[in-house]
């Protein structure tokens, strides 16, 4: 499976904002510099993500947007399903069943990945994702 830009984006900007939930708004102009996204790009995307409910926007002066529910609660699953939609490995399994043979075993195998995929991207959280970038972060700090 292939995660696109679209899907990476997004989901650096909900880590983002996970990273300061809880301390106001951000407005998109910080996240943008801070990812490195386009913010016309950005926009887009949270405006997906607040019509999802993932994201809280306030328009206006001092407006900015925010976590909608604590980081424990959003999944990058979450994220992905709003962006991308359901992934799935072979166009065969839009339908579920092989076009080329009734008895293909290879649906069941996309059907596996399918379902390890899933589980996977839906049960890590936005607050264990900070966690492993923190962890991350203090692995490559450099002490003179």
């Amino acid at each position: 499976m292939r995660i696109s830009m679209r899907a990476d984006y997004g989901a650096r900007a909900v880590m983002d904002l996970a990273q300061r939930y809880g301390s106001g708004l951000t407005q998109s102009a910080e996240i943008a510099a801070r990812q490195r996204i386009p913010e016309s790009y950005l926009e887009q995307l949270l405006a997906a993500l607040r019509k999802a409910g993932i994201v809280r926007s306030v328009r206006g002066p001092g407006g900015g947007h925010e976590l909608a529910h604590p980081p424990s609660e959003v999944s990058l699953g979450d994220v992905l399903d709003v962006l991308e939609g359901v992934q799935t490995p072979s166009t065969c399994l839009d339908d579920g069943r092989c076009t080329v043979s009734d008895s293909c075993v290879l649906v069941d195998v996309w059907r596996e990945l399918t379902e390890s995929y899933q589980h996977i991207v839906h049960n890590l959280k936005m607050d264990e994702l900070l966690r492993r970038q923190s962890e991350r972060e203090a692995r490559t700090m450099y002490y003179i």
